[in-house]
């Protein structure tokens, strides 16, 4: 077999489940919003089911579902009607995975939870089958054909059952306002979760800070250039902050005036300097040093009191890029 016949068959399998999806998406109406609503409004969690490849396409719905908002566990069809069926409540909503929507171990758990009250989703290839027709909504999960030469191996109809999964999550994430805030909470130990959790209080020196007062002059201004990494606060008597120097600062007045030591800072700080809030995030932080061209940022609290110094390399240390 040559590497263009094989290329071709990978090729032949991502044109059927992208058709797949295409299809699904002209034919997408009402039954997708209902079963959204019907999620949102329930206060229990999603049951998700099904059996065979089915089963492990529902337990990533479930994942994805419970990463981003709206809790979810997956039950297995067969361990439902020998004790598992205890885990579903009242106020629960089902999602149930068959092609056919004839699965002989499924069908028996749409009709305990129908017997429970809780409502259910189908994702099925048959709109006549069962399971659509005893389910409260029906997703249209129909395919032509699997990917699979034989038009047996589940494929094609898997793919589409997932994305259809994936569809749900994001509209119910959306719907719910859920913010990259909220997913960080729900993915703490991942690269993106340290990101977004991470606030500027997390990373900023706190004592002892680069502060002058007003009346000060560059020889102090440079002995804190000189220690607290090239920035100097100038501050009021409450801390509020006046202006700031830096190592650049100090640069181009060496290049205008001989004698610098007895300046007056208030002549050479910026007085209106960048800043930056406690409670932000740490990436807002290096956005703006990045675009600003500077390595260290005043931190103030809410009554735009300096708190702190944030430096550009400690924010990349801690991963906040």
């Amino acid at each position: 077999m040559t590497q263009e016949r094989i290329v071709e068959r990978g090729r032949r399998v991502l044109r059927l489940e992208q058709e797949a999806i295409a299809g699904a998406v002209d034919r997408m109406g009402a039954e997708f919003a209902r079963a959204v609503e019907l999620i949102k409004g329930s206060t229990g969690r999603v049951i998700v089911s099904g059996i065979g490849k089915s089963g492990l396409i529902g337990r990533k719905i479930a994942a994805t579902m419970t990463s981003t908002g709206t809790p979810a566990t997956f039950l297995h069809p067969t361990e439902s009607v020998h004790g598992d069926l205890g885990i579903v409540g009242a106020h629960d909503v089902g999602i149930l995975l068959s092609k056919s929507g004839e699965t002989v171990e499924l069908l028996p758990l749409l009709e305990q939870l129908t017997r429970l009250g809780v409502p259910c989703i189908a994702i099925t290839g048959d709109a006549n089958s069962t399971l659509a027709k005893n389910s409260t909504v029906a997703l249209d999960g129909w395919v032509r054909e699997e990917a699979c030469p034989h038009d047996l191996a589940p494929t094609t109809s898997t793919t589409l059952a997932l994305a259809l999964g994936d569809a749900l999550a994001v509209a119910l994430l959306e719907e719910k306002g859920f913010r990259r805030e909220d997913f960080a909470r729900f993915h703490p130990g991942g690269s993106l979760g340290r990101k977004l959790l991470l606030r500027v209080r997390d990373v900023m020196v706190e004592e002892p800070l680069p502060i002058l007062a007003a009346t000060a002059t560059m020889r102090e201004a440079i002995v804190q250039l000189a220690e607290r990494r090239g920035i100097c606060m100038i501050a009021a008597p409450d801390r509020r902050l006046l202006g700031v120097i830096t190592t650049g600062d100090l640069s181009r007045l060496m290049e205008q005036e001989q004698e610098i030591f007895p300046i007056p800072v208030e002549r050479v700080m910026t007085r209106t300097p960048k800043s930056i809030h406690a409670d932000e995030l740490g990436s807002a932080a290096v956005h703006l040093m990045e675009t600003k061209g500077i390595v260290a940022l005043p931190v103030l609290d809410g009554d735009e009191r300096i708190v702190g110094v944030v430096h550009l390399h400690d924010l990349m240390r801690a991963g906040a890029v």
